[in-house]
């Protein structure tokens, strides 16, 4: 028998296409799978997060014990905790997939401090960070040539899920934690959030195949159809491979424009990779002057701004803990550029709503949004009325989650504060800010 080797699993909480653990089975040793709970992680961590990660572990115990192995669950600090499963196994290396977050930074500076022999692998995106980049430069700050060089970039093969694999004999793998416990956590444990783990996760991309992505090119912009693939928490826990999901899309009837998003997906890792601040720091500092209107954050974070497609979004959010991408920027954009709040303060409410929120895509989106970020369009304008019209043009969307206008036909529903004369609908705020033409 070979030594053992560690697999220390973060984002990536699957057994297919799964690098760092198929290279830990080309041994001829036991592979001891791992996963870690940080106490400060969790107790910061969004409800709905907390509640998603705790599926998605327990579905990872039940496809590995199903395998002959099993998942290894320690709580405390990582390095450490990595450290005393090396030595009480004897294994002398641990795998992992390559993070790009200041988190995963120093995650991977404690392993190698161990003395351990550290191996990283690609996994957590379709094309790793680093894999193209601008000449002179270690990452693209533009979204389109970077998908020029994401196109024409090779990837990687699939790997399939393994077939059997053993931990060393007499290991105890440890308790599976109850992380819907509302004692710890932030916000609120949202009623209709998506269930974690990978086998639902393979379903809802089954489905998403065969019934959704044949339209998306046109209606993933379709509020009140919902027509996008619902797999973003699905990514962000890494229960799906985005390897996986874009190969097994990019060749299908409407295929090239869901892999673009992808590819934005990738674009903000390479650039998190590069400026790990993004969550704290203006990536493009614009010198702006911010407002501190605390009444006007908390109407926009209870859905009671008097925009009815802002508010839709916003309670979308905490009924969800998901929100459409279309009203991810509107919401995002009538915070930051119609009442000047700092981006920092609305992407602290998603983070603690989200279930699929990470560091990379919701800071690298926000900060795109408030144009301190990515966009070379800085003062891009997003009138929420508009974009209502445009895209909810019968006001479903809004009267799904914004009950108060339920009995306002078709786009009526948009503009409540000209029913009754100009005194708005009974029950409902006005607006708390110009709502445009």
């Amino acid at each position: 028998m070979g030594t053992p080797v560690l697999v220390l699993f973060t984002q990536d909480l699957r057994l297919h296409d799964h690098p760092a653990l198929t290279a830990a089975l080309r041994g001829s040793g036991p592979v001891v799978p791992l996963f870690v709970l940080e106490p400060a992680l969790l107790r910061r961590a969004a409800r709905n997060r907390r509640a998603h990660l705790g599926e998605a572990l327990a579905d990872l115990r039940a496809g590995l014990r199903a395998r002959g192995g099993d998942l290894v669950l320690r709580r405390g600090d990582t390095a450490a905790e990595v450290l005393a499963l090396a030595r009480e196994t004897g294994a002398d290396t641990v795998h992992l997939s390559a993070g790009v977050t200041g988190f995963a930074a120093r995650r991977e500076e404690g392993l190698r401090a161990t003395g351990l022999q550290v191996r990283t692998h690609p996994g957590l995106t379709v094309v790793p960070p680093g894999a193209v980049t601008p000449a002179g430069g270690d990452h693209y700050k533009v979204f389109t040539p970077y998908w020029r060089a994401w196109e024409a970039s090779g990837w990687r093969e699939v790997l399939p899920a393994p077939d059997r694999l053993r931990l060393p004999d007499g290991l105890e793998a440890g308790e599976l934690p109850d992380l819907e416990d509302g004692a710890e956590g932030v916000g609120v444990l949202a009623p209709d959030r998506v269930r974690g783990g990978e086998a639902p996760a393979r379903e809802r991309l089954r489905s998403w195949l065969g019934l959704g992505l044949a339209d998306y090119g046109d209606r993933h912009d379709d509020l009140p159809g919902a027509a996008t693939s619902g797999l973003s928490a699905d990514l962000r826990f890494g229960c799906l491979s985005p390897l996986e999901v874009a190969t097994a899309a990019r060749d299908l009837p409407g295929g090239s424009e869901y892999v673009r998003q992808l590819a934005w997906r990738d674009f903000h890792h390479q650039v998190t990779a590069a400026f790990p601040a993004i969550n704290t720091r203006d990536y493009r500092p614009r010198d702006r002057e911010w407002r501190t209107d605390p009444e006007a954050l908390t109407a926009w974070k209870e859905g009671r701004t008097g925009l009815p497609i802002v508010d839709a979004g916003m309670r979308q959010l905490l009924q969800e803990g998901f929100m459409h991408n279309r009203t991810r920027m509107i919401t995002a954009a009538f915070l930051t550029k119609t009442l000047l709040v700092h981006w920092r303060e609305g992407a602290a409410h998603f983070d603690a709503h989200l279930t699929d929120g990470d560091v990379a895509n919701e800071y690298g989106n926000w900060q795109w949004t408030a144009g301190t970020g990515n966009d070379t369009r800085p003062n891009r304008a997003f009138n929420p009325l508009r974009q209502a019209r445009r895209f909810d043009p019968d006001g479903e969307y809004v009267r799904r989650h914004v009950p108060e206008l339920a009995g306002l036909s078709g786009a009526r529903a948009h503009i409540p504060w000209e029913e009754d004369d100009g005194r708005g609908v009974a029950g409902y705020p006005r607006p708390i800010a110009d709502p445009g033409r």
